[in-house]
This record gives C-alpha cells, structure tokens and sequence, in this order.
C-alpha cells in the first residue's frame, strides 16, 4: 500500500523549511565568506530607429531613459544568500560584523 501525502501539506512543510532556512542564513552568515550586498534593478529606455533604405536595416538614432534607478526590493550577498528584503540585508550585515 503507497503512502498517500497531501501535497497541499508537503508544499507548506517545503516552504516552512525554506523560511527556516533563509532565516538561518541571515541570522547566522559564515565568517569565512566575503560578505557584500548587492542587488540588480533595470532602467527602461525607448529607442528610436530609423530605416536606411540602402541597407534595408534599422539604425538606432536615440534612446531616451523613461523611468528612475530605484534600489531592488530583494538584495542578495556575495556569500550566496539570496532573496533578501533591505531589513534582512541589514540583519545579515549586521551578524557578519559581530562575528569578527
């Protein structure tokens, strides 16, 4: 007879282990790695093009930027912990410093 398992259930244990997880790392970073936060964030342009008839291809004229450099929501270490929110990364800096 096969054990059935709800996979509602193992879904929500799978993700609880994760937090766990992701809540270790931030509190207790390893000293011996390089700990630096970083983030990656996308500054949106519009081009404009126009047709060179001669080349049959379009030829980039300008590009203008339409939106802001804002700082990511999540930030990430060099040390491999990933998906932080500022509070976190703050938090994770913080206990690599009172490490040392």
């Amino acid at each position: 007879m096969t054990e059935e398992r709800d996979p509602e259930a193992t879904l929500d244990q799978w993700k609880a282990e994760m937090q766990a997880e992701h809540a270790e790392a931030i509190a207790n970073p390893d000293p011996e790695e390089d700990h630096q936060i970083e983030g990656v964030v996308q500054v949106n342009y519009r081009v404009y093009y126009e047709y060179d008839e001669d080349s049959d291809a379009l030829e980039r004229t300008r590009e203008e930027q339409v939106d802001e450099l804002t700082d990511p929501e999540l930030r990430s270490c060099a040390c491999g912990v990933r998906g932080m929110t500022p509070d976190e990364a703050r938090e994770h800096m913080a206990a690599s410093r009172n490490q040392s």
